[in-house]
């Protein structure tokens, strides 16, 4: 089903990521993680469709988007931070695989942070965000999302690699220093490689692969 829905707000989050609150259609509901396919409605753009994260709560008055723009394509991402209030989008109905499970370590990479985002501000809200634990790498310091948000959210569990300024990844060897609990739940997100990747060294771990979450 399709909602067309009006731009509420647009906010400036890093160089290259806005927030966009939206129109919340009557009735549309979401668990924290998920997200729908958005295009913009405009001429020509009505069908070139894009998976986006709601990063608001479900019970928030309005959706929310945190979407980082590509200026070197000329595709949706770079069209959607050239909106304005007031233009629309066109949203569809909700899905996703990415949803709390329990206690664990959240592994992002660059914007693969935003199915976390609403899960941790509604474990905050909630006052159950105690003993889970973020990881979250990025090319450099101006590229983290909202890093001011998850510290005050998560202090020092939330930890922050930057692969160009300290050449830190996520790898076997970050891994083995930084988790003191391998029976826990593992949320990854981040570029296709990177969640294979680290899907596979938590498996040769001997992480059970149903611990394992992540958009398949």
């Amino acid at each position: 089903m399709e909602h067309i829905v009006k731009i509420l707000a647009i906010h400036q989050v890093t160089h290259n990521v806005k927030s966009f609150k939206i129109e919340k259609p009557a009735g549309y509901v979401f668990t924290p993680g998920q997200a729908t396919d958005v295009s913009i409605n405009k001429q020509g753009w009505e069908n070139e469709l894009r998976p986006f994260t709601f990063t608001c709560l479900n019970e928030d008055a309005y959706l929310e988007f945190t979407i980082k723009g590509y200026k070197d394509h000329k595709g949706v991402t770079n069209q959607l931070h050239l909106l304005e209030v007031g233009d629309e989008l066109i949203i569809r109905d909700v899905w996703g695989a990415i949803s709390y499970k329990g206690v664990g370590y959240f592994i992002a990479g660059g914007a693969g942070i935003t199915p976390f985002i609403a899960i941790l501000r509604q474990l905050k809200k909630d006052n159950k965000i105690q003993g889970n634990k973020l990881f979250f790498s990025n090319k450099t310091t101006a590229d983290i999302i909202l890093k001011d948000e998850l510290l005050n959210m998560l202090g020092k569990d939330a930890i922050f690699l930057c692969t160009e300024e300290d050449k830190q990844h996520i790898d076997e060897t970050f891994i083995k220093k930084e988790v003191s609990d391998f029976t826990r739940h593992f949320y990854v997100c981040g570029p296709d490689k990177m969640i294979s990747d680290i899907n596979d060294i938590l498996k040769g771990m001997g992480v059970s692969p149903d611990t394992l979450v992540f958009e398949k």
